[in-house]
């Protein structure tokens, strides 16, 4: 999340809105409210409690090698319409969306009026 935030600017100049999803329960281990006391972010922060999202856009992972019920780390390009224009699903935990290819691909979607 915080490699994140330098680029909200960029983001929004270009059109997006940055969201952040976790597939994460409100009390759950990694306790997001207390992580974002003291890890503030100016972007909207949602919690996937159930992982309906997670598993809806195929992010889902039960059991892998770096985690159990998780979501492997995903960029979504999502349109006004909600179409899904660009999807990146990370292999593992560390492994994000070149940010280059994401401002190509957001380049692309269609301008909403």
């Amino acid at each position: 999340m915080a490699q994140l935030e330098p680029l909200k600017l960029a983001l929004e100049q270009a059109g997006a809105q940055l969201v952040y999803i976790a597939a994460e329960k409100r009390g759950g281990m990694f306790k997001p409210e207390k992580f974002l006391e003291t890890n503030p972010v100016s972007y909207l922060f949602l919690l996937d409690e159930d992982r309906t999202v997670t598993k809806a856009y195929g992010l889902y992972q039960w059991l892998g090698t770096d985690g159990i019920n998780i979501a492997h780390p995903a960029t979504l390009l999502v349109d006004a319409q909600a179409m899904v224009h660009y999807i990146y699903r990370g292999d593992c935990q560390t492994d994000r969306a070149p940010m280059d290819e994401v401002f190509t691909a957001l380049k692309k979607l269609p301008v909403s009026n």
